[in-house]
């Protein structure tokens, strides 16, 4: 365990050959900001190509897998990163309160954004509310486990909340009754707060139900796609998109960007370039230009925190 984050440190360590002090390292798994600031070190003082070669054969050669989680993973980083080191990035989706939930193989094809399907023991529901006046209920969408997903006639395609059961799913949050029950629904299902959807045989996460999810003149705009779009900008370092108040709208998408050194980017340039990428309604409408867009251990934006610093609640 390293006492802190260092990308010079990390490369040695998956450089190493064995040795009685410090043994290779033979897995690796990371959060995508972990992998970003693994290749901008690789840009800056790996440039020669006998060293990319050698970097990308040790990778091959001493590490068997590599995966990416806690949060969605950029296209251009799983490219970038499987040119560097010749490994498919194995995406997955798990929570402190349930364990491992859902994995692309680790052997066979990955679809890329996606997060696979139920692992062994696990069980899982994509259902939308319904409430009534003395209760709430849900519809299935669809219900799967590791055999198979069975989807609802004329539901495929649809998003609704993630439910989960299985051995790993915890019992209760330690002295916080009233939050335990909101967690579950009446019949024994973890509630993940995370919007999903099934399509291609696989499922994807869309984002937190809260935040990730983006209502914008009736559409409902996926945080985590437009990001993961964006990231594709040749002059972006980091984004973090979040649903902003809009009178008329809503809610609008506004992209936070760090840029990468020595770059200059322009809300009319950025809207331009993501025209090519993205749907008319889920093109930022506002860009703000940030140093770094602060994450936490984990890798992850605290969006709530994002939002209320740049548009603080108005008092009555």
């Amino acid at each position: 365990m390293l006492p802190e984050f260092s990308a010079q440190q990390v490369w040695e360590y998956l450089l190493k050959t064995d040795c009685p002090e410090v043994p290779r390292v033979n897995m690796f798994m990371a959060v995508p900001t972990i992998y970003v600031k693994l290749i901008e070190y690789h840009a800056k003082y790996f440039r020669q190509s006998h060293v990319k070669d050698f970097i990308h054969s040790m990778c091959q050669s001493n590490i068997r897998l590599m995966v990416s989680g806690s949060a969605a993973l950029p296209e251009p980083i799983r490219k970038k990163w499987k040119e560097i080191s010749g490994h498919t990035l194995l995406e997955r989706y798990g929570m402190t309160e349930v364990g491992m939930v859902l994995s692309n193989p680790v052997l066979g094809v990955r679809v890329p954004g996606a997060v696979g399907t139920p692992l062994p023991g696990m069980e899982v529901r994509i259902v939308m509310e319904n409430a009534t006046r003395n209760h709430s209920s849900y519809t299935v969408i669809a219900e799967g486990n590791s055999r198979e997903t069975k989807v609802k006639p004329g539901m495929e395609g649809k998003d609704g909340e993630l439910l989960v059961k299985g051995n790993s799913v915890f019992r209760e949050y330690w002295n916080r009754t009233k939050e335990t029950q909101e967690s579950f629904t009446s019949d024994g299902w973890f509630k993940t707060g995370d919007t999903v959807c099934y399509r291609d045989g696989v499922y994807w996460i869309l984002g937190r139900s809260s935040v990730d999810i983006i209502k914008s003149g009736g559409h409902k705009i996926s945080a985590l796609d437009v990001e993961c779009h964006l990231l594709g900008h040749p002059h972006i370092s980091d984004v973090a998109v979040i649903g902003a108040p809009d009178l008329t709208w809503g809610q609008k998408v506004v992209a936070v960007v760090q840029l990468k050194e020595g770059r200059s980017l322009s809300q009319k340039e950025l809207k331009e370039w993501a025209r090519q990428h993205l749907p008319t309604y889920s093109l930022p409408t506002e860009l703000i230009l940030v140093e770094e867009i602060p994450r936490n251990n984990m890798g992850k934006v605290n969006k709530k925190d994002l939002l209320k610093h740049f548009y603080p609640p108005t008092s009555k």
